[in-house]
C-alpha cells in the first residue's frame, strides 16, 4: 500500500499567484439562509398543526419519515464520490420542507382569494393539479437549488451536485406534503385500510416522485455550474423547470385521469424513473473520469504517483486505501487522514476542472493551493 504515501510534493506550486481564500461571506450567507428556512419550516408546521392537530401531525410525521429516509439514503449513495457540505444539504432540506411549501401554500391561497373576489368561484381542481401545482412547486423547489449555486458555488461542480441538491430539496418538500396527505387521511378515516392505501401509494410506490421532477432543474443548474455565470444560471434554471413541471403535470394528471392507475404507473412512470436512474449512473461515471483525468495532470507534476491516481479514482482503490489505513498501528488517526486525503484529492480534481474551463468567479484559484496544502499534511500523517 506504499503507493498511497508516495513522493513529497514539489516545492513550487502549480497554481497562480497564491491568495488566502475568504469564506466568511459564504458562512454568513449559510447561517442567514438556514435561519430563514428554519423559520419557514416552523411556520409550515404551525399551519399543519392548526389544521390536523398535534396528534395527527405527530402520527403523519412518523409515517412521512419512511419515504424521507428512503430518498435521503439514495441521495447519499449518489453523493458518495464527492460528498457535499452538510450545511448546504441542511439548507436544502429546510428550503424544501419550509420555504418551498410555504410558497406553494401562499400561492394557492392567493389564487383562491382572487377568484373569490373577482368571479365568485373556486379554483378548478384539475387546473390546480396539472398546471398550477407543477409550475409553482417546481419553481419554488428549483429556486432553492439556484440559491445554492449562487452562494455555494465552490462546492457546486456539475450535474451530480445539482441532482444531489435538487433531490434533497425535493425530499424536504415531500416530507411536509406527505404529512399533509397522511394527516388528512387520518382525520377522515383514522388509522385503517384507507390510511394504509395513502401511505403505500405515496410513501412506498412513489417516494422519488418529487426528487425525479426537481432533478431536472438540478441537472440543468449543474450544467450551468460548468458553463455560465450567475446571470446565465437563470436561463438554465428556466430550462430545467420546464421538464420538471411537465413530468410533475404528467404524474398528477396521468394518475388522476388513467382508468387503470396501476397500469399507468408501470407503463409510463416506471420507464421514466428507469431512464432517470440511467442518467444518474452516467453522470456519476463522468465524475469519476474527470477525477482520474485531472489527478493524472497533478501526477505528471509530482503531486501524486500514477498508482495513487488509480486508487483515488476508483471505488475499489478507495476501499483498498481504507483497508490499508485500518491495518496501521494508529488506525483511527490514519483512517481519518485517509478519508480526508481521498475527499480533498477528489475536490482538487474538480477545482482543476473549474480552472481549465476558465470559470472566473465560480471557484477561487486559492482553492487549489488550500487543497494541495491539506493533501500534503494528510500525506505526512499517513507516512508518520
Amino acid at each position: 500500500m506504499t503507493a498511497l504515501i508516495g513522493p513529497s510534493a514539489p516545492q513550487r506550486p502549480i497554481w497562480a499567484e497564491p491568495q488566502v481564500p475568504r469564506h466568511v461571506g459564504t458562512a454568513v450567507a449559510a447561517a442567514f439562509g438556514i435561519a430563514i428556512a428554519a423559520l419557514a419550516v416552523a411556520a409550515v408546521f404551525v399551519y399543519l398543526v392548526s389544521g390536523l392537530g398535534a396528534d395527527g401531525v405527530a402520527i403523519a410525521g412518523a409515517a412521512a419519515l419512511v419515504p424521507f429516509a428512503i430518498v435521503l439514503a439514495v441521495v447519499r449513495w449518489i453523493d458518495r464520490w464527492e460528498p457535499e457540505p452538510r450545511v448546504a444539504l441542511l439548507f436544502a432540506v429546510l428550503w424544501g420542507a419550509g420555504v418551498a411549501v410555504a410558497i406553494a401554500l401562499l400561492f394557492d391561497l392567493g389564487v383562491e382569494i382572487v377568484l373569490a373576489q373577482t368571479a365568485g368561484a373556486h379554483p378548478d381542481p384539475v387546473l390546480q393539479a396539472v398546471v398550477q401545482a407543477p409550475l409553482v412547486e417546481e419553481s419554488a423547489k428549483g429556486l432553492g437549488v439556484l440559491l445554492l449555486l449562487w452562494f455555494n458555488r465552490r462546492n457546486f461542480d456539475g450535474p451530480v451536485d445539482g441532482i444531489v441538491y435538487a433531490s434533497t430539496v425535493a425530499a424536504g418538500f415531500a416530507f411536509s406534503e406527505n404529512i399533509l396527505y397522511f394527516g388528512r387521511a387520518l382525520a377522515e378515516h383514522g388509522v385503517g385500510p384507507d390510511f394504509a392505501v395513502v401511505f403505500v401509494a405515496r410513501g412506498l410506490f412513489s417516494p422519488f416522485a418529487h426528487a425525479l421532477f426537481t432533478s431536472c432543474t438540478g441537472f440543468a443548474l449543474g450544467r450551468a455550474a460548468e458553463r455560465s455565470g450567475r446571470l446565465g444560471a437563470i436561463g438554465w434554471f428556466v430550462i430545467g423547470v420546464v421538464p420538471a413541471a411537465i413530468l410533475h403535470a404528467l404524474w398528477n394528471g396521468g394518475l388522476a385521469a388513467a382508468r387503470n392507475t396501476i397500469g399507468y404507473y408501470f407503463t409510463v412512470e416506471v420507464p421514466i424513473f428507469l431512464l432517470a436512474v440511467g442518467l444518474v449512473l452516467a453522470v456519476r461515471a463522468r465524475e469519476r473520469r474527470i477525477t482520474r483525468a485531472r489527478l493524472g495532470e497533478y501526477a505528471e507534476a509530482g503531486w501524486f504517483t500514477p498508482d495513487e491516481v488509480a486508487l483515488l479514482s476508483t471505488w475499489t482503490g478507495r476501499r483498498h486505501a481504507l483497508r490499508w489505513a485500518d491495518l496501521q498501528p494508529d488506525r483511527r488517526r490514519k483512517r481519518r487522514a485517509m478519508i480526508r486525503f481521498v475527499r480533498d484529492a477528489t475536490r482538487l480534481g474538480h477545482a482543476r476542472q473549474r480552472l481549465l474551463k476558465a470559470r472566473v468567479g465560480v471557484g477561487r484559484t486559492p482553492d487549489e493551493q488550500e487543497l494541495l496544502t491539506r493533501i500534503t499534511a494528510d500525506r505526512a500523517v499517513l507516512v508518520s
